[in-house]
């Protein structure tokens, strides 16, 4: 499992993994299982870990007074899944994250991805790289749902991931877009016909 994250940091920083570093890292980072359905995070928790995902797919989302769930992140393997907010401030999460596939995880605690941040540059050279992907990625998606139609979303998320349609449910990537699931059967099948 480490070796896979060793190699993710690795394409994220110029900065080579000593002998200390990779110790330091199998120290802080914890393997985790989780079978599909499995919650690593339920609304009103505190997220005590943050996970970086060597196999299986995620979800994050939040349920409304009405039942409905809204799919804020998705995840796959090489991506990371947890509620920062909370993870670092310690508040409530308003979030649910479960398993949607078989999932197995290297988990992390605050204090470790401290420990991992003041020792270890490939590390703070990764976190700098993925929270300036992560604010690109957040204002695209943003701007994308004020602007653009459900079928310019669906082949921009598809272009982007086409790893999702393969293995998330339709009704996975509706609620991710914010549209219903027979708009999305809707988009589809006008992209089939021409």
């Amino acid at each position: 499992m480490y070796n896979a994250f060793f190699d993710y940091l690795k394409k994220y920083s110029s900065t080579p993994l000593s002998g200390e570093d990779k110790a330091m890292i199998r120290q802080n980072f914890t393997p985790l299982r989780l079978r599909r359905k499995e919650y690593f995070l339920q609304a009103g928790d505190i997220c005590m870990d943050y996970g970086f995902i060597v196999k299986g797919a995620m979800r994050m989302y939040s349920v409304d007074d009405k039942g409905l769930e809204h799919i804020i992140r998705l995840g796959l393997e090489d991506w990371w899944m947890g509620d920062r907010e909370s993870f670092f401030n310690r508040t409530p999460s308003r979030y649910h994250i479960d398993a949607l596939e078989p999932c197995e995880l290297l988990v992390i605690k605050r204090e470790g991805d401290a420990e991992l941040v003041n020792n270890i540059p490939a590390y703070i050279e990764m976190k700098m790289k993925l929270d300036d992907a992560a604010e690109s990625a957040n204002n695209r998606r943003l701007t994308s749902a004020l602007t653009d139609t459900a079928g310019k979303r669906y082949a921009d998320l598809i272009e982007r991931y086409p790893a999702f349609a393969i293995r998330f449910p339709q009704h996975i990537i509706a609620s991710y877009l914010g549209i219903s699931k027979d708009t999305l059967s809707r988009v589809i099948r006008n992209n089939k016909l021409k």
